[in-house]
C-alpha cells in the first residue's frame, strides 16, 4: 500500500476527501480509500462510486464476473431426470459431465467400472477425454456400442490445429503461434475456450486509458451541458441532468438533452469496453468455441471381452491354507451354477427353445461337474455339463478333455460346456466327436454375483445358446477377398437339430481382415438390417454424406480387401442379447 509507514489522516495517499455529487467524503481515522486519488479520479469517471447517507462506496456490477466455479451445488441437474432414457438406471448427461468438467482435463483417461447405457463414456468422448468402460452385462455393453456409434457431437476447436491457433490468436489480439507439425492436432493440449473478463477495483483505477476517454468526450459534452442550460436558464452539473423532457421545454432543449444523453451512454459504453479489456480474463472450461460448418462422430473404439490366453495356475506356490480355501470357493462355484442351470435351463435366440432338466445332478468326475436327463422329441436323453473357470475363458483344450470323458462309458448325448467367454477356436474343436453334441453354453455374468446378490430370474436367460456362423470367404477376380454371412447355424433344444437361421438374429458382425491370433480389431464393421444404429446419425448428416457409402454399412457381404499378411482373419458376430462369438478363418487352408 502507498500509506505504509505513514499515519492514517490528512496527507497520506489513501487518506483525502472526495467530492462526490456536489459533497465532500473522508474517510475515517480508523479506515482509508483503496486507491489513491488517480484511482478515485477514475471511479468517479467510470460511474464506480456511489453514496448511502455519509458513506461513499464502490460501485460493482453483477457482470462485472458473471461466472462461478462448479462447485457441489447443483441447482441445474434437476430437470435431467425427466428426460428419455435407453436403460432403466440411466444416469443423467448433465451429472456426468460436471463430474469430468470438474476433475479431468482434455486427453485425461476415465474409467467407469459400471457402463449401463454409456453416458461417462459418451460425454467423455464428446468432451476430449479418453475412456474405459466395464460392464458385466451383455445388454449393457449392447445398449452403450449403439448409443455411441449413433452419437453426434459438437465439433470444438483444437488448440493445437490451424483454425484453433487462428480463433485464440482473434481473441487475445496477438499473432498466432507457430504451430510444431508433430504436435498437430493433440487434444491434450485443450480447446479453444470463451473468455469473460474478470472486472476488479484494479482493473478501473490503473486503467490509465479511462482519462484519454472521459477527456476526449468531455469536450463534446461540455458546450452541449452549457447550451441546455442557457436554453433553460438552469446551473445544473452533470449528475443533475434529468434523464427526459418536460412537456413545455421548447424544442431546442429537448433536442440539446438527447443529444447529451447519447453521448454519455457512448461514453460510459466505450469507458466500459476499456474496463473489459484491461481486467484479467477468466477461461469458461465447460464453453469450448464450437464449428458449426463441422459435425463429429465418436472415434474408433473396441468392445473387448474376457482375455482368450490361458493363464497359469500358481495354486502350488500358495501357502496350503490358501489353496485349500481357493479348492473350497471353486466347489461353491460349481455347485451354484448346477442349481441355476437345473432351475433355468438353456436357452437359444428363440423365445420358446429352451432345454429342460427333467434331472441334473452333481457328477464325480474329472472335467464333468454334473449329469442329468432331458427330454427330446418324448425320448429321454443323457446330458453332460461340464462347467468352465470362474475367471477365464473356456479353451479348446477343456472341450477336448471333457469330450472324452463324456463320451465313455454308456456315454452321453450331449455335453453342455458352461463358460463366461470362450477361446475363438472353440467352435473347431465341437465339431470333431461325431454323434456327442457339444453345446457351448454363455453364462450371464450375473452368476458370478453368487446366490446372495444374483436376482431371481426363473427361467431367464442366464444360460445361453448363440449359434456358429455360417460364413462364405470368397475370391474375387482382382484377388481381393469378400465374405459372406448367411446365417446361424443353431441348436434347438427341443428338436435336437441344428437348423439355419436367417441374419435377423444378427445385431452386428465385424471382421478384422489381418488376424494375429491375439487382439481383434474392427476394420470392417456391417450391421444386417435388424439393427440400425446409425439411422438417425445418418439423417442428421444427409446433407454431408454419401448416401452410398451409409448403405454399406448394412449388409451381409463385405467389401473386398486384401489378403491378409498374417494368413488369417477373424469375423465376430453379435446377436440382440449383446452375446458374440468370433469365427477364425485360415486363408491357407481354407478353414
Amino acid at each position: 500500500s502507498q500509506s505504509i509507514g505513514r499515519e492514517k489522516g490528512e496527507g497520506a495517499a489513501s487518506w483525502f476527501p472526495v467530492e462526490f455529487e456536489g459533497k465532500a467524503f473522508r474517510p475515517s481515522m480508523q479506515v482509508r480509500w483503496k486507491t489513491n486519488e488517480a484511482g478515485m479520479a477514475r471511479l468517479l469517471h467510470a460511474r464506480r462510486l456511489g453514496t448511502t447517507g455519509t458513506t461513499l462506496w464502490y460501485v460493482r456490477y453483477l457482470d462485472d464476473f458473471p461466472a462461478f466455479p462448479i462447485n457441489t451445488f447443483w441447482e441445474d441437474t434437476a430437470s435431467s431426470f425427466m428426460s428419455d432414457k435407453i436403460y432403466v438406471v440411466q444416469t443423467a448427461t448433465k451429472i456426468v459431465e460436471r463430474c469430468l468438467l470438474m476433475t479431468t482435463d482434455p486427453g485425461d483417461l476415465v474409467l467407469d467400472p459400471t457402463c449401463g447405457s454409456g453416458t461417462s463414456a459418451y460425454i467423455a468422448e464428446q468432451w476430449g477425454r479418453r475412456w474405459i468402460t466395464i460392464d458385466t452385462s451383455r445388454v449393457a455393453l449392447a445398449l452403450a456400442r449403439t448409443r455411441l456409434m449413433a452419437a453426434r457431437y459438437p465439433y470444438y476447436l483444437l488448440a493445437d490445429s490451424a483454425e484453433g491457433a487462428m480463433k485464440e490468436a482473434e481473441i487475445t489480439e496477438t499473432l498466432p503461434k507457430d504451430r510444431q507439425p508433430k504436435a498437430a492436432c493433440d487434444v491434450k493440449k485443450g480447446f479453444v475456450y470463451k473468455r469473460i473478463p474478470h472486472i476488479m477495483l484494479k482493473s478501473i483505477t490503473n486503467n490509465e486509458k479511462i482519462d484519454t476517454i472521459h477527456a476526449t468526450w468531455e469536450y463534446k459534452l461540455g458546450p452541449i451541458l452549457t447550451d441546455l442550460n442557457v436554453a433553460l436558464k438552469q446551473s445544473w452539473q452533470e449528475w443533475e441532468v434529468p434523464r427526459e423532457a418536460e412537456k413545455k421545454w421548447p424544442e431546442k432543449a429537448k433536442s440539446l438533452l438527447t443529444s447529451w444523453w447519447d453521448m454519455r451512454s457512448a461514453r460510459q459504453k466505450e469507458i466500459n469496453e476499456a474496463i473489459a479489456k484491461a481486467a484479467d480474463s477468466e477461461i469458461l472450461c465447460d464453453q469450448p468455441y464450437e464449428d458449426n460448418k463441422k459435425v463429429r462422430v465418436t472415434g474408433p473404439f473396441t468392445v473387448e471381452s474376457l482375455s482368450p490366453h490361458r493363464v497359469l495356475s500358481t495354486d502350488e506356490d500358495l501357502p496350503s491354507s490358501e489353496a485349500e480355501a481357493r479348492t473350497e470357493s471353486s466347489g461353491q462355484f460349481e455347485t451354484m451354477i448346477i442349481e441355476n442351470l437345473k432351475k433355468a435351463g438353456v436357452q437359444n435366440t428363440v423365445k420358446n427353445e429352451r432345454l429342460k432338466f427333467d434331472r441334473l445332478e452333481p457328477y464325480a468326475g474329472k472335467w464333468l461337474h454334473a449329469e442329468g436327463e432331458y427330454t427330446e422329441n418324448d425320448k429321454s436323453r443323457r446330458a453332460a455339463v461340464c462347467i468352465g473357470p470362474e475367471h477365464g475363458t473356456v479353451g479348446p483344450d477343456l472341450i477336448k478333455e471333457a469330450a472324452k470323458e463324456a463320451v465313455q462309458g454308456i456315454g452321453f448325448d450331449l455335453l453342455i460346456v458352461c463358460g463366461f467367454a470362450f477361446d475363438p477356436h472353440v467352435s473347431e474343436e465341437v465339431k470333431r466327436y461325431g454323434k456327442l453334441i457339444i453345446l457351448p453354453t454363455r453364462m450371464n455374468p450375473d452368476l458370478s454375483m453368487g446366490d446372495e446378490l444374483l436376482k431371481k430370474t426363473g427361467s431367464g436367460n442366464l444360460f445361453m445358446v448363440f449359434g456358429e456362423p455360417d460364413l462364405k470367404v470368397d475370391t474375387e477376380t482382382d484377388g481381393l477377398l469378400t465374405v459372406e454371412l448367411k446365417g446361424l447355424d443353431i441348436y434347438d433344444p427341443t428338436t435336437g437339430e441344428i437348423r439355419a437361421s436367417s441374419t435377423d438374429d444378427i445385431a452386428c458382425w465385424f471382421i478384422d481382415t489381418n488376424y494375429n491370433g491375439e487382439s481383434f480389431f474392427v476394420r470392417h464393421a456391417y450391421f444386417t438390417g435388424a439393427d440400425r444404429p446409425y439411422e438417425k446419425l445418418s439423417k442428421a448428416l444427409k446433407a454431408e454424406i454419401n448416401e452410398d457409402a451409409w448403405d454399406q454399412l448394412y449388409r451381409t457381404k463385405s467389401r473386398p480387401f486384401k489378403r491378409p499378411d498374417t494368413g488369417k482373419i477373424a469375423v465376430k458376430v453379435i446377436n440382440h442379447y449383446g452375446d458374440e462369438v468370433l469365427r477364425v478363418y485360415d486363408i491357407k487352408t481354407g478353414k
